[in-house]
C-alpha cells in the first residue's frame, strides 16, 4: 500500500508517528510528560527503563505502550537512544491494539503484552535502514491491526464526547452540549479512557499549554503570564502550581532541560 494510502486509513487513529533521539551518548533520558494519547515508544536497539516520578520501583521494557496519564515519568534508553514514536487517539487503542483505553490509563505495559502480533517490531525496526523503511513498517503493523480489531473503534459517540469536553471548560457545559446527563457522561468517558471528564480536560489544558510554551522558546518570547492566560489558567501562579504539580517541576525548569532555553 502506498505511503500516502496507509497515511490516510491510519488517520483517525494515529496523531504523531516520528522518529526520536534522546542524544548522542550511548544513555538517553527523557521525561513522559502527562498525556491526553496512548503512545508506543519503540526503541531501536536494547530497552527503556521506565520509573514514574514521585513513585517506587521502575520497569524495563522492549517496547513499551502508555495509556492516559496525570503522572510524569522518566524513560532512560541505554544502547542506542533512536527509535519509533507514536500517539494515539482514545479511539486508536481500541481500534489499532484492540484494547480499550481505558485498560491503560495511568499505566506503561510491554507492547507484545498489549498487543501480542506487535512483538516483532522492536526487531524488524532494528533491520531497517532508513526512516521510510521504519515509517512503512510500523504503519503496516498498525493497518493489520486495525483489520483485526475493526469493531473497536470507540464509534462517533466518543469522538462527539471528546469533541464537547475539548472545546467547553466546563463538564457541565459539555453534558448540555451532548444532551446528556453529567452522570451519564462521566461513565462513558470513565469507561472509555479510564480518566473522569475533568481529568481529561486537566490533560488537555496542559498539552495546550506545553505546545504553547514550546512555540514561544522556539521564538524566543517566552511570558509564561500569556502561556497562562492562552490556555486557559487562572493566572501564572495557577499555571506554575498546575506544572509542577504534573510535570514535577517548574515550566522554566522543563525548558531548560529539553534544551529549549539556556
Amino acid at each position: 500500500m502506498p505511503a500516502h494510502q496507509r497515511s490516510a486509513a491510519l488517520a483517525p487513529f494515529v496523531v504523531t508517528l516520528s522518529a526520536y533521539e534522546l542524544g548522542p551518548g550511548s544513555v538517553g533520558v527523557h521525561r513522559g510528560l502527562p498525556s491526553s494519547t496512548v503512545s508506543i515508544t519503540i526503541p531501536e536497539a536494547d530497552s527503556l527503563e521506565i520509573a514514574w516520578l514521585g513513585r517506587p520501583g521502575s520497569g524495563r521494557f522492549r517496547a513499551v505502550v502508555a495509556g492516559l496519564h496525570l503522572d510524569t515519568a522518566e524513560l532512560r534508553q541505554e544502547g542506542g537512544t533512536r527509535g519509533v514514536w507514536l500517539k494515539l487517539s482514545p479511539q486508536g487503542a481500541g481500534a489499532l491494539l484492540g484494547v480499550p483505553a481505558s485498560a491503560l490509563s495511568g499505566q506503561v505495559a510491554d507492547l507484545a503484552d498489549v498487543a501480542p502480533a506487535m512483538a516483532h517490531l522492536p526487531e524488524q525496526l532494528a533491520a531497517c535502514r532508513s526512516w521510510p523503511q521504519r515509517r512503512a513498517l510500523v504503519e503496516g503493523a498498525l493497518i493489520a491491526g486495525r483489520t483485526r480489531h475493526w469493531e473497536s473503534t470507540g464509534g462517533q459517540e466518543l469522538r462527539g464526547i471528546l469533541a464537547a469536553l475539548s472545546g467547553t471548560a466546563r463538564v457541565q457545559e459539555a453534558a448540555r452540549l451532548l444532551g446528556c446527563s453529567r452522570r451519564r457522561l462521566s461513565g462513558t468517558v470513565r469507561a472509555e479512557l479510564g480518566v473522569t471528564p475533568k481529568e481529561y480536560q486537566r490533560l488537555l489544558r496542559f498539552e495546550a499549554a506545553r505546545g504553547a510554551l514550546v512555540a514561544a522558546a522556539r521564538a524566543g518570547t517566552v511570558s509564561l503570564a500569556a502561556v497562562a492566560a492562552a490556555s486557559g489558567f487562572a493566572d501564572q501562579a495557577h499555571f506554575t502550581r498546575e506544572w509542577r504539580a504534573m510535570a514535577a517541576c517548574t515550566p522554566t525548569e522543563w525548558l531548560r532541560a529539553e534544551g529549549l532555553i539556556a
